[in-house]
Order: C-alpha cells, then structure tokens, then sequence
C-alpha cells in the first residue's frame, strides 16, 4: 500500500516564493560567506606571514614560509571542516538542524578572532597558535555545509528548491570577493600610512614593521557577518520534516509551518504515527537496505566532490603561486610587503569578480530549467578543457605577450567550476537521502570533498616546489611544477564527469520522492 503525505510537507512542495524563503537564504547564506572569506582570505596573507617570521636578517631575499609550514597554515582550516562536516552531520540528525546550527556560528565568530589574536615568542609559537585556531573555525565552518543544505532543502518548495539551496552556496562567491576587495582596501591604508621610505627601510623587497597588523585585521574581519546572523539563526524554528519524519512531533510541525507558510495545516499526528511503524522508514547508514537503496547515490556524491574539490581548492589557494608563475604578480622581491599583499589581492579580486560570482548564480538561474546532473556534466567538461588548454602549451602561456590571454582561460575554469559541479555537488546530497539520514549523509559527501581539498592543498604545493635553478633565483615558483599540477587537475576533472552518471536527477521532484520515503514496501510510488 501506497503511503500518503503529510499535509504539511505538500504544503511546502506546493508553497509561492515568500518572504521567508529569502530570509532564509540571507540567514544560511552568511555562514557560507563566512565560510568563503575565512577559508580563501589565509591564501592573500601566505606570503606575508614569510615575510614577517621567516626573513633572515641581512639576507638578499625576503623570507617566505618553509612548505611544510604554508601546507599547514592553508591545510589545517581544511582538516578542522572535514571533520566538523562528519560530526556536526551526525548531530545535525540526532538533535536537529536547529539545535546545532548557532554552535557552528559561534564558534566561527570566536575562532576568527582568535585567529587574528595569534600571539607567541618567536615565529613557531605564532604559527602553531594560528594553525590551532584555525583548526577550529574549520570545524566549526564544517558544521555549516550539512545543516544549512538541509535545513534550506527542508524549507524550500520542489519547484524552486535548487535555486534556493544554491543561492545559499552562491553567497560563498560574494565572501571571496570581499575578502579581496577588504584586502586591497587595508592594503591600500597601510601602503599611505606606513610608507617604507619614511620608515627607514628599502621599499624593494622589504617588510615595515606594521605589516603584522595587517593580516591579522584581515583574518579577524571574518567573524563580523557570523555574528550579525547569529541571533536570526536562533529565531529560525525547526524544520517540518525534521520535526515530523524524525522526531514524530505532528503537532509542532504544523504549528511551525502553519506561523512561516500563513495558512492553517492539520497536525495529522495519526498519519505521523502511522509512517513511524513502517519497515521502510526504519533502515539505517550501515544496512543492506540503504546500500541497496542509496549506496550508488553516496558514491556519487563523494566521489564527485571529492575530485571536484582537489582541483577547485589547488585553483583558489595557489592562484597567487600561478599568477607569479607566469608573471602577472612580479617577484617578491621586487616589491614591499604590503605592496605584494595588494597585488595578490587585486588579481584574486578580479577573478572573483569577473568568473567566480558569476559562475555561482548562472547556476542559480539555469539550475531548476536545465537540471542538476546538466549542469555539473558542462562543469567537469569544460574544467577539463581549460586545463588541457593551459598544461600542454604551458610555455607559450609564460611569455608576456600572452599573459592575458592565460588569466582568461584561468578564469573561465573558476566560472564553469561554480556553474558546474562546485555548486551541485553541494545541492544534490541535500535532496536525495531519507530525512533521518540527510545531515549525515551531506556531511559525508562534504567530508569527501575536504578530503579532495586537502590533498589539492598539500600536492599542489609540492608540484609547484619543483623549480629550476634560473627561475628560482628570479624569485618565481616552479614553471614545470604548475605545469605537470595543471595537467593533474585536467584528468581529475575528467575523472569527476565520469562519476556524475552516479548521480540521480532530482529536479522538480519533491525530497520524498527522491529519498523513497513515500514508497511502499514493494517500492510502489504514492498517487
């Protein structure tokens, strides 16, 4: 026997755009761009953090950080998400998505700041205190990507539901960007305020002494938009189908949707008890059953994050090492430090601004019209593509009269990876899992993806040590590293396209549909 839905959850299916919808967005949205700036804003600092610990006195070069030391500054954020993404998934299902969504704020506000706040004797008690803190926001960063693709999932009506969850991924774009154009910003103030010449150091290759403010009021800056969400986070009442899939709390449900939708809902508790009794609501992550019903779906939410996130992490955080690479950014060297903050932040910016955001809300736009599993096939295709594109003729990208045309290609790999898989793989894992199990089952497709960031993180790091002597006296990273990592991400990409077919459409279709919890037991579909 077919079972019946809830009035409640039909009620959400069906429901117009409303107010609350957007409010949502803004009040998930900000814990990614959060997310975003915190995450990316380490990559714009890198640099000058070697230049302040690690300069040697007298040396012709200023000091940059040791591998194993930048590894961790830009990997440790990255572990700290893995594994908030694990267990704040886990929780998200036992206790609710409410119930933990503040303690993830909370703990990114707390922890950027004392990120920022860093303090130690020598440069290893700084950079250990750093790496500590970071850790933390990570975690607490992790926490975000389960619970608010769930709880903006359970919100949403089916019509529109991509779109929606999206738009929330999408404000990770703006946090990018803002990390940028705060950067350029502060860097701007300090290179009038604290000029080097009327600090009494060379201004080519030097670091005045106030550049240490600087990347800490950079990191810091974070925590402002977690903070002034967190209070509207709390306001936001449990989801229905949480509230009635899960805790088999009828009554609440529909006195929740009833004050948010403004329309009268049954509590139909009857009907709640009913689906509570039924064998094929009972299953757990470690069964046959799920394996049956699910497993390939979980395989494809990993296995494409996790190949999506190698490249789109070693893309974002090494930007810099590409851009000095082929010139765009001169040598260390050649400038102060703060002047190479700007620049770094300047290109980042620019990117951000003209590939990157737009990617993100292309994807809004087309998502609900063209499908999930459309779009994020195009993505992987063309990543591919635009990497193939820069590897194999890597040295003509390198000579300056084709810079430009490098940083186009460069930026059109960054626009196809956000209208394409960065975005879906965020979308699809909230949409196709049971209720009692779509935290968890996001948080471990998040967690794969993280998994896939640190190693992009570390391995790009280590591809692009590989210098030739020439080059490495001039100052630039490696041009056969780059070009060898280049090449890496190409078949990843392609590797990610091939896995996509793991992957079930879910549009226009409602949660249930997709998570089989309104089948029988002989799977029959309810009318």
């Amino acid at each position: 026997m077919a079972k019946e839905q809830l009035q409640v959850l039909n009620a959400l299916d069906v429901a117009k755009t409303q107010w609350y919808h957007f409010t949502a967005i803004i009040i998930a949205g900000m814990g990614f761009f959060t997310d975003a700036y915190d995450l990316f804003c380490v990559s714009l600092v890198t640099k000058l953090l070697g230049r302040i610990y690690y300069h040697v006195e007298g040396a012709a070069k200023p000091g940059i950080l040791p591998p194993n030391v930048s590894a961790a500054v830009n990997g440790v954020a990255l572990c700290g998400t893995l594994a908030g993404q694990l267990f704040f998934g886990w929780l998200g299902d036992k206790m609710g998505r409410k119930r933990v969504y503040g303690m993830t704020l909370m703990l990114m506000v707390i922890c950027s700041i004392a990120s920022g706040l860093s303090l130690g004797r020598d440069a290893k008690a700084v950079l250990s205190t750093l790496c500590f803190f970071r850790f933390w926001l990570g975690f607490g960063i992790g926490g975000d990507y389960p619970l608010s693709a769930t709880i903006m999932s359970e919100y949403a009506n089916k019509k529109t539901r991509g779109a929606f969850i999206a738009a929330v991924f999408a404000m990770q774009g703006f946090g990018i960007l803002a990390g940028g154009i705060f950067a350029i910003i502060m860097a701007a103030i300090f290179k009038t305020k604290f000029d080097a010449p009327a600090y009494g150091v060379d201004p080519v290759g030097s670091t005045v002494p106030q550049a240490d403010y600087l990347w800490r009021i950079i990191v810091m800056v974070g925590a402002i938009p977690a903070a002034l969400t967190y209070y509207w986070r709390l306001k936001m009442p449990e989801t229905a189908r949480y509230t009635a899939l899960v805790a088999k709390n009828a009554k609440q449900a529909a006195n929740d949707m009833s004050k948010v939708l403004q329309v009268e809902i049954e509590a139909e508790e009857q009907k709640v008890e009913q689906l509570a009794k039924e064998p094929t609501n009972s299953f757990g992550l470690f069964t046959k059953e799920f394996l049956r019903r699910h497993g390939l779906h979980l395989l494809g939410t990993t296995s494409t994050w996790f190949l999506l996130d190698i490249a789109f992490y070693s893309q974002n955080l090494f930007q810099k090492d590409i851009f000095t690479a082929i010139g765009w950014i001169p040598p260390a060297k050649t400038m102060n430090a703060i002047e190479e903050v700007y620049r770094i932040a300047r290109a980042q910016t620019l990117i951000a601004l003209c590939s990157t955001v737009p990617g993100y809300w292309f994807t809004v736009a087309f998502i609900d019209r063209i499908g999930r599993f459309a779009i994020q096939i195009m993505g992987f295709f063309f990543m591919t593509v635009f990497m193939f594109a820069l590897a194999f003729p890597y040295n003509h990208w390198t000579h300056k009269d084709n810079r430009i045309g490098f940083v186009v290609i460069y930026s059109l790999t960054f626009f196809f990876a956000n209208f394409g898989p960065n975005a879906t793989t965020f979308v699809v894992p909230a949409e196709i899992f049971p209720a009692r199990l779509r935290s968890t089952c996001h948080g471990i497709s998040a967690a794969a993806g993280k998994l896939g960031a640190i190693i992009g993180a570390f391995g790009f790091l280590y591809l692009a040590q590989n210098q030739d002597k020439t080059k490495a006296d001039a100052g630039y990273p490696a041009g056969i590293g780059v070009k060898n990592s280049l090449i890496v991400l190409g078949v990843i990409n392609f590797l990610g396209l091939l896995f996509t077919f793991l992957v079930p459409e879910s549009k226009g279709k409602s949660l249930e549909e997709m998570s089989g919890e309104n089948k029988d037991e002989n799977g029959a579909q309810e009318e």
